[in-house]
């Protein structure tokens, strides 16, 4: 237990599936985010969902009992803002999302427009609209760069999956032929830019998360140590179905708790 590979000095730890479902608590995350906060461990909850502000977030984790920070949250939304704007500061962009998104664009200094953009960004939206998407066609066809938050086809709903970012990308892609460079998971930019938040070491930081295509692979990649928890969209079965493994594989984050 005394290997840095077993005791990770840094944890990033996926938000849905993991800490919460439905905005209740799954077992062990209030011990686990307390034994964090008690071993003085830094850490990031992530999510590739980029509809909420991290200011948001804090509140719905709070509701379900976990105090975490909003510095302490890391959104495809806000590594999105943080990538477009290394690449070109102070740009435009034309946004379809939510305030997650927009706010962490306002952050950085983008201006928002419809009126020749740097860039087409597009986030996760409930209200995705016939109209925003055809501007979004027309602008990249004129030149715009586009950029997507994360590559997921699907969200959950109690009523099913819905169509989701990845989704309406791939119908933009068909209507232009132009094809976006994904910023969320399992693009190990996302973690990337959450190392560099923390000023951490990829040796020494660990991935926890419930989804092999995108928590396990972009951990990998960045160099991780990787944790699989099975509370989340991912059963034990269908592990072997991909050319990659996790480092360990829990039923739920309670049995992590003791490596920290």
């Amino acid at each position: 237990m005394s290997d840095i590979k077993e005791r990770p000095e840094t944890w990033l730890v996926d938000m849905d599936g993991v800490l919460i479902r439905d905005d209740v608590a799954l077992p062990g995350a209030t011990d686990f985010i307390h034994r964090l906060k008690e071993q003085e461990c830094q850490f990031l909850v992530l999510t590739n969902n980029s509809i909420y502000t991290r200011r948001d977030l804090a509140a719905r984790l709070s509701e379900a009992g976990l105090s975490i920070l909003e510095d302490q949250i890391w959104t495809s939304a806000v590594a999105t803002a943080r990538f477009v704007s290394n690449q070109m500061p102070d740009a435009s962009a034309y946004v379809i999302g939510e305030a997650g998104l927009k706010t962490a664009l306002h952050n950085v200094g983008y201006r928002l427009t419809d009126t020749d953009p740097d860039f087409v960004i597009l986030g996760e939206s409930r209200t995705y609209s016939f109209q925003n998407i055809t501007e979004a066609v027309q602008l990249v066809n004129q030149g715009a760069r586009f950029i997507v938050t994360n590559p997921d086809a699907t969200a959950p709903s109690t009523e099913g999956p819905l169509p989701a970012t990845g989704s309406v990308a791939a119908l933009i892609t068909e209507a232009t032929g132009a094809d976006p460079y994904f910023i969320g998971k399992p693009n190990p930019i996302m973690i990337r830019g959450a190392l560099n938040q923390l000023g951490a070491h990829s040796k020494s930081t660990a991935m926890v998360g419930d989804r092999m295509d995108t928590d396990v692979v972009a951990g990998i990649e960045a160099g991780l140590r990787t944790y699989l928890v099975l509370t989340g969209s991912t059963h034990r079965e269908e592990i072997s179905e991909y050319a990659y493994r996790p480092n360990e594989v829990a039923e739920s984050i309670a049995d992590l708790t003791d490596i920290i």
